[in-house]
This record gives C-alpha cells, structure tokens and sequence, in this order.
C-alpha cells in the first residue's frame, strides 16, 4: 500500500483521528495542512497520492483549495469532509472534482472505504 497522503483540517485532533484510521492501516501521512492555504502550499511541494480535506476553514475554505489544486494538477485526488447539513457544499465540491467526501464525526470504516475507492 504505502500511499501518502495529505490532511487537511482546521482542527488538529480531526487531523490526529484521520491520521491515525490511516496509520494503522498502512498509509503514510506525508503532511498536514490546517487551511486551505497551506493545504495548498503542502499540495504542491509533497504531491501526495490522495488530499483528505475539509470544507470549512479559515484563510481558505476547501472548496477554494480544491479548485486551486486542480488547476494545477487536474489528475489530483481530493476527498472531502464535511459536518452533517453541508449537502450544497458536498455537491459543490464534487462538481469542482472532488472524489467522494465523508461526513464527520468520522467512522473508521467510512474513511478507509474512501480512500480505498479512490487511491486503491
């Protein structure tokens, strides 16, 4: 497996969780980002196999990230993450290329479904 991948989230113990589903099941976290910014930024400089990203954040919400992102590299794979009642924003962020989203609070299950469907 050993896939590297981006985590992208305002909160640091979302990053944590999100890393540590991925851990344990054989990814690599290559970097983490806490806006869209750096996420951004981290995109570009890592090139990492999968961005695990989230919509709301400060600086730069994740759809803005995500369109900037695949501007640049338009193979990119993004996964959204979203809190529950944010279905206009899911929809947006899959018309701007996103692969799937997950929902928070995160079910280990979900999340590595996603990232399985996406980068195999």
């Amino acid at each position: 497996m050993g896939k590297n991948i981006l985590i992208v989230d305002d909160a640091a113990f979302m990053r944590m969780m999100i890393k540590d589903i991925l851990s344990k099941n054989g990814y690599t976290v290559a970097g983490e980002a806490e806006n869209g910014v750096k996420a951004i930024e981290k995109y570009n400089e890592l090139k990492p196999d999968l961005v695990l990203m989230d919509i709301t954040m400060p600086d730069k919400d994740g759809i803005q990230a995500l369109k900037e992102i695949k501007s640049t590299d338009p193979n990119a794979k993004v996964i959204m993450c979203s809190a529950m009642g944010q279905q206009a924003m899911v929809i947006e962020s899959i018309q701007a290329g996103a692969k799937d989203f997950i929902v928070k609070p995160f079910q280990p299950d979900r999340v590595l479904e996603a990232v399985k469907k996406v980068v195999g």
